[in-house]
Parts: C-alpha cells; structure tokens; sequence
C-alpha cells in the first residue's frame, strides 16, 4: 500500500509518544483543493469510521480512507534532518504534476483545471 520508511515511523512515533495517547493512530490520505487539485492530509486520530483501511506499517497503525487509497498507492513517506530543522516528505509514483509552491499535486484520474497558486 503505502511506504513509510523508519525515520518517518520513528519520528511518528516520537510524535504520538508526546501526545499521551496510546489510542492514536495515524491518518493520512489527499482531499481535493490546493493549486493542482489534491493536497495530502496527515495527522494523528482514534476513530476508524467505516471508510478506513487499517494498515500496520513497522509498530505504526496507519488509517487510510477508501476514496484515498487509489490516489496514495506506492507512496513513500519519509522525514527528512537538515540544518533548518526537519520535515516529512511525499513521494507520489501516481502524480503527473505538482504545483509551484509544493502544496498540491494531480494525478491522471483527477487531471482538471488547476486553481491559482
């Protein structure tokens, strides 16, 4: 499904850890809006509604929504450390264009009319 390489679990992780509940996992999926159609959404919930996917990746339990799943095959999430601080990063094999400013991206199944960056 997804990739989420080991410094992203690990900081993933670090992040649930501060957060003080052990009932959380991990969602991420793309809603629509953004310069070229889709942005990706990540963040930390725990509530699987009907419309999730449960996936375990290396002691990390990942929700991701059906409608998403299609758009975020082979993904590979990572976390990045540079001299300016640190960052996860999406690289999506499904996205035939990104917008200037990094925010969105478009894929051929949702290839529109891109918004103003």
């Amino acid at each position: 499904m997804i990739k989420i390489t080991e410094s992203a679990v690990s900081q993933i992780l670090s992040m649930k850890e501060a957060e003080g509940d052990d009932t959380l996992m991990l969602r991420f999926g793309v809603k629509g809006g953004g310069c070229s159609g889709l942005s990706y959404g990540m963040g930390f919930d725990n509530q699987k509604t009907e419309d999730d996917e449960q996936f375990h990746i290396d002691g990390l339990d990942v929700l991701i929504d059906k409608d998403s799943i299609p758009i975020v095959k082979d993904v590979v999430v990572d976390y990045k450390q540079n001299m300016m601080g640190g960052g996860f990063t999406i690289d999506n094999p499904n996205a035939i264009a990104n917008c200037g400013c990094g925010s969105s991206f478009r894929t051929a199944t949702n290839a529109g009319t891109p918004e103003e960056c």
